[in-house]
């Protein structure tokens, strides 16, 4: 987008969860760039991912009755408040935002009711009329990839400097609910139960975690309080339902490592920058959905029987792809992201450091 002509107001729709939006964070700055005016369209479950984005004007909400595990039913009155609030942001151009699986077309059809000209997105389907441009979406894409790929496609380049990663504005100052000692982040909650460990398993890796001198930190939903004081217990902080989804990335900003499934705090994690242990179901595959541009290790069997079958629920008996997780491994993986000096450990050398100094006086 350059030249002389007056820049476009734009509309990046992502209807899906909170890790969905944060993963079309580099798309839609770059559409900033080139845009007078980007809102972001998206569901009920990604509103508090979208006020985190960068480069966002103006956020839309529409619980779409063709996305998420429990849709609404379709209702005439939701869509003609849909298409009023459209017609009335006077949107030049819509990129529309879907996983490979999706289809886009119901909400392309949407916005050319609402009187957008010109829309773009990945579709596997026979658009019609419905896409001005019809992207081709590259096989194997990471999600943030072929979001960014559609958005220059459609003539919106990240601006110089942005190296493309998972961002969002300033995380809060945390250390009121954590402490200020190193620690790590155990979330042992995820939407999609196939994607997390059992409680008694992820009980038994914070208690690893603890016993091997890190301060862990066990966070999660309001919802998931009683997950989180099963798993925390009495040796981890448990700070379940004492976070909203900023809160949540100030608390992760703060961590040397975070212990996570593929779900929206993992993305959140990567999106401050913090390394990831990422217990990763193959349910979908990792290529698309893993922690992005971010040091990280996957925890979890690729070629388990379910990979690829995008099961919400675990189809094998004892969750193996997960449970089967040893706690070596957990705590390998945390070494190797930058933990391998426990809170403990370091204590214990500033101590004798500090008995050394009182020697020598």
């Amino acid at each position: 987008m350059s030249g002389t002509r007056a820049l476009p107001r734009t509309l990046v729709v992502r209807l899906d969860s909170a890790g969905d939006v944060l993963l079309a964070g580099p798309a839609v700055r770059a559409v900033a760039a080139g845009s007078s005016h980007t809102a972001v369209l998206c569901g009920p479950l990604g509103v508090q991912a979208a006020h985190l984005l960068p480069g966002v004007d103006e956020i839309l909400v529409h619980d779409a009755p063709w996305v998420g595990l429990e849709p609404e039913p379709v209702s005439c009155e939701a869509t003609q408040l849909l298409l009023e609030m459209l017609r009335a942001g006077r949107f030049d151009r819509a990129l529309i935002l879907v996983s490979h699986h999706q289809s886009p077309l119901p909400i392309a059809l949407l916005l050319k009711l609402a009187g957008i000209g010109w829309t773009a997105a990945y579709s596997e389907d026979y658009p019609g009329t419905l896409l001005d441009l019809r992207h081709r979406r590259q096989p194997h894409r990471h999600e943030a990839l072929a979001a960014l790929d559609l958005a220059l496609d459609s003539g919106f380049a990240l601006p110089p400097g942005d190296d493309g990663a998972l961002r969002i504005c300033a995380p809060p100052e945390t250390a009121h609910l954590t402490g200020r000692e190193p620690y790590v982040v155990l979330h042992p909650g995820a939407a999609v139960p196939a994607r997390a460990w059992s409680p008694d398993r992820a009980a038994r890796a914070c208690a690893a975690l603890c016993a091997a001198g890190h301060r862990v930190v066990v966070t999660g939903s309001r919802a998931e309080k009683e997950l989180t004081a099963t798993v925390a217990g009495d040796h981890a902080l448990d700070l379940g339902g004492m976070t909203d989804f900023h809160q949540l990335a100030g608390v992760l900003a703060g961590a040397r490592v975070a212990v996570v499934g593929n779900t929206g705090p993992g993305h959140l994690a990567a999106a401050v920058g913090t390394p990831v242990a990422c217990l990763f179901a193959p349910v979908v595959p990792a290529e698309r959905w893993r922690p992005y541009h971010v040091p990280h290790v996957l925890l979890g069997d690729q070629g388990a029987l379910c990979a690829g079958s995008r099961a919400r629920g675990c189809p094998l008996p004892g969750h193996p792809c997960l449970d089967g997780v040893g706690n070596a491994e957990v705590l390998a993986a945390v070494a190797s992201l930058g933990a391998d000096r426990p809170p403990a450990a370091e204590g214990a050398e500033a101590d004798a450091m500090d008995e050394e100094r009182g020697a020598r006086r």
